[in-house]
């Protein structure tokens, strides 16, 4: 399952879970679209491909809660 980061790791914009935006690579890393594009769908951290996150529908979030933890470095 994925971990659902709350954050673009980049900019800091909120990435909720149940919304459309975020992209990710294989580890998880988050941006969001802006920060995807800027970064040519590449991930900086580790050179991975930035692909679309999938949405987790908000009736999942009780269960399955998504990170809380953010990963933005101002």
């Amino acid at each position: 399952m994925l971990e659902m980061r709350p954050d673009c790791e980049r900019c800091g914009a909120d990435l909720p879970a149940e919304a459309a935006g975020a992209f990710i690579c294989s580890f998880e890393c988050t941006f969001c679209a802006p920060c995807a594009e800027a970064l040519d769908d590449v991930c900086p951290n580790c050179g991975g491909e930035l692909v679309d996150r999938p949405t987790r529908a908000k009736r999942h979030h009780d269960k399955h809660p998504p990170s809380t933890q953010r990963r933005f470095k101002r």
